[in-house]
């Protein structure tokens, strides 16, 4: 067995999460060890900063203000679960990670993104082994991610407009990793979505 770290990520209302728990469900039945996480979060310290940036109104924090909140989410999430599971041969596999904050952040004003890699590179220092971009329509994506009522829902409030931009970004982003990057297309049936996935996955590992 051997250690990979595996994240999903795409505009919100995608499906990441569900084809995230459904691969870690599949390669857990292939024998493979299996640690599941999310960003923002995945450990105690990342959980209080995930309350701090998902709830509230749209302009509560400025872009400049998240970027480092979330790498400092990031940071205690990588020393606490991501590394170490790695070490133990884990599978990780996360629900988001350092390419949504390029999106998100990095794309919503000049200079933003070059500020995002930077502290990237001096406090995280890696890169996951596989991505999976699930790409789908932003307009069906934000109404699904609307439709989930909570309260967790401060970026959906920016509206559909940011998930135009971040679904071109996202798009932009595998042209520019494509050693690890696979973008798949999300508008379809979960279990079509999760059998690329998982087979892409499983020869990765092979």
């Amino acid at each position: 067995m051997a250690g990979l770290f595996i994240t999903f990520e795409g505009i919100d209302g995608s499906g990441k999460s569900t084809q995230a728990r459904m691969l870690a469900e599949a390669l857990g039945e292939a024998g493979h060890a299996v640690r599941s996480t999310r960003e923002p979060g995945g450990s105690p310290g990342a959980e209080e900063i995930r309350r701090l940036v998902l709830e509230g109104d749209p302009d509560r924090w400025s872009a400049e203000t998240e970027i480092l909140l979330f790498t400092a989410a990031r940071r205690d999430h990588l020393e606490r679960v991501i590394e170490p599971a790695l070490a133990a041969d884990e599978v990780v596999v996360c629900d988001r990670f350092a390419d949504s904050t390029r999106m998100y952040q990095g794309l919503r004003g000049p200079g933003l993104r070059d500020a995002v890699d930077a502290l990237h590179r001096l406090m995280i220092r890696r890169e996951p082994d596989l991505t999976f971009i699930i790409d789908m329509d932003p307009a069906k994506g934000h109404a699904r991610a609307k439709g989930r009522g909570g309260h967790e829902e401060r970026f959906e409030d920016f509206g559909a407009g940011l998930q135009e931009q971040m679904r071109a970004g996202f798009l932009a982003l595998a042209e520019e990793f494509p050693d690890r990057c696979v973008v798949v297309d999300g508008d379809r049936a979960e279990g079509d979505v999760a059998a690329d996935v998982t087979r892409i996955a499983l020869e990765r590992l092979a």
